[in-house]
C-alpha cells in the first residue's frame, strides 16, 4: 500500500471513530494486565463476564495474593485454560510486589518477564495503560495486514514491525485499537463486510464483497 493510501486509510478510521476504546473491562493498570492475560485464546466478552465481579473484590497484586489461587480458579473457570492462567496471575502478582513495588512495568522487556505475558500482551498494556504507540498483532491484525496490503508478512512479528514502520506518527497512538475493531467486526475472516468498510477504497483486497445481505420488507 502506497504512503498516501496508508495516510487515507488511517484518516478514515479516525474520522469514523476519533477516540477508539478497547473492549476488555478493567479498572486500573493492574486489572488491565490481568484482563489481557486472561484474554489469550478467549473472547473479550467471555473474559469480561468473569472479571467484572472479580475486579470488584481484587484490584491490586496484594489483594490477588490474598484472594488466592483456588478462589481465582473458581472466579475464572468459564475462561479457557483457566488453571494455567490462574497460576500465572498469582505468580506475576508476586513478582510485581517483590520486584516492582506493586506497579506495572512501563517497558516491554520487564513486562515479558512476567508469567503469562508475551509480546502481544505487553504491547496491549503499553498501548492502553501508558499511551505508547505499540501495535499488538493478533489473528485479526495478521489477517488484516496481509489482506489489505498495509503490512504484509509471514509472521505476526513481521506484520507488527511493518505496521509500526508505515503508520504515520499522528495515528500511531490509536492504530492498534482501530485495526483490531476493524478486523473483528468488518474485515472478518470468512466473509469480510467490505460494503460497510470505511477503508475499502484504500484496501488492496481483490475479492471485495461490495453488496450487503438482502433486505426484506
Amino acid at each position: 500500500m502506497k504512503k498516501d493510501k496508508v495516510y487515507d486509510f488511517y484518516f478514515n478510521l479516525q474520522r469514523e471513530n476519533p477516540n477508539p476504546k478497547g473492549e476488555l473491562y478493567y479498572v486500573n493498570n493492574y486489572t488491565l494486565l490481568i484482563a489481557v492475560v486472561l484474554s489469550a485464546q478467549s473472547t473479550d466478552i467471555g473474559v469480561n463476564k468473569a472479571t467484572k465481579p472479580l475486579f470488584k473484590k481484587v484490584k491490586t497484586p496484594k489483594k490477588m495474593i490474598e484472594f488466592g489461587e483456588t478462589k481465582l480458579r473458581d472466579a475464572i473457570k468459564t475462561i479457557g485454560l483457566f488453571n494455567g492462567k490462574a497460576k500465572n496471575i498469582i505468580a506475576l502478582s508476586n513478582i510485581l510486589i517483590n520486584d516492582f513495588d506493586g506497579d506495572i512495568p512501563q517497558d516491554r522487556k520487564n513486562l515479558e518477564k512476567l508469567p503469562g505475558v508475551g509480546r502481544k500482551t505487553a504491547n496491549v498494556v503499553l498501548n492502553i495503560a501508558f499511551n505508547q504507540p505499540t501495535i499488538a498483532v493478533d489473528t485479526h491484525l495478521f489477517r488484516l495486514g496481509n489482506r489489505t496490503g498495509i503490512a504484509k508478512g509471514k509472521t505476526p512479528l513481521e506484520v507488527e514491525k511493518k505496521l509500526e514502520r508505515v503508520t504515520p506518527s499522528k495515528f500511531a497512538r490509536h492504530a492498534h485499537t482501530w485495526l483490531i475493531l476493524l478486523g473483528r467486526y468488518v474485515c472478518k475472516a470468512r466473509k469480510p463486510e467490505c460494503y460497510k468498510c470505511v477503508v475499502k477504497d484504500q484496501c488492496g483486497f481483490k475479492l471485495k464483497t461490495l453488496t450487503g445481505p438482502p433486505k426484506f420488507e
